[in-house]
């Protein structure tokens, strides 16, 4: 899955009229709105907030009174075109006083979300997991080889009676280091269902 990698913001100026882009990965569409949240927060002073985002196929765009498909459609055809999955692109309007006309709107709003995007770092993500495990410290060097050969992402690591490992990788790569490694104890699952940046693009 085709995502960004952080927060971007872009901004351009048309006949007076700002529009602020700020394009955000998320994860779930509760994350997408409470981010739509944070940005009608922060802008609470502006005429529009437009967006449209893409969260595991599913699709919402919103004109906030502007006219009929001048802002939303636009800026989620952007997020198409160029394959982006669990994403939300905000686009902030501070009007200046002139008309555009739907033309212009169009073109503005396009515009601002496609030069946010290409400003991002596009990352590839997968399904995953985070788990922790605990191994006995003579093992540590072995449980590194194997998290490093699966691209296993070591979170956290805590040292006491034994070393404790919080980690993110694929449910089939999790698998292969347990088949690979000893544990002092059973793997503890913390999260499920999470999405794990595989490489850049």
């Amino acid at each position: 899955m085709k995502t960004i990698k952080e927060n971007v913001q872009a901004e351009i100026q048309v006949k007076k009229s700002k529009f602020i882009a700020n394009v955000f990965p998320v994860d779930s569409k509760e994350e997408a709105e409470e981010k739509l949240k944070e940005i009608s927060k922060k802008y609470f002073d502006a005429k529009h907030n437009c967006y449209a985002y893409i969260v595991d196929n599913y699709e919402k765009c919103s004109d906030d009174g502007e006219p009929s498909k001048t802002a939303g459609s636009p800026i989620l055809d952007i997020i198409k075109k160029k394959e982006l999955q669990n994403i939300i692109v905000i686009v902030t309007r501070y009007f200046g006083g002139i008309l555009l006309g739907t033309g212009g709107l169009v073109r503005a709003y396009s515009d601002v979300a496609k030069l946010a995007i290409e400003k991002s770092i596009i990352v590839n993500k997968i399904k995953g997991i985070e788990y922790s495990i605990k191994i006995d410290y003579e093992n540590q060097k072995d449980v590194n080889y194997w998290c490093k050969k699966l691209n296993i992402k070591i979170i956290e690591t805590k040292y006491e009676n034994y070393v404790e490992l919080k980690l993110q990788s694929s449910i089939e790569n999790k698998e292969k280091l347990l088949n690979n490694i000893k544990t002092a104890e059973n793997c503890i699952i913390i999260r499920d269902n999470i999405y794990i940046e595989e490489e850049n693009l």
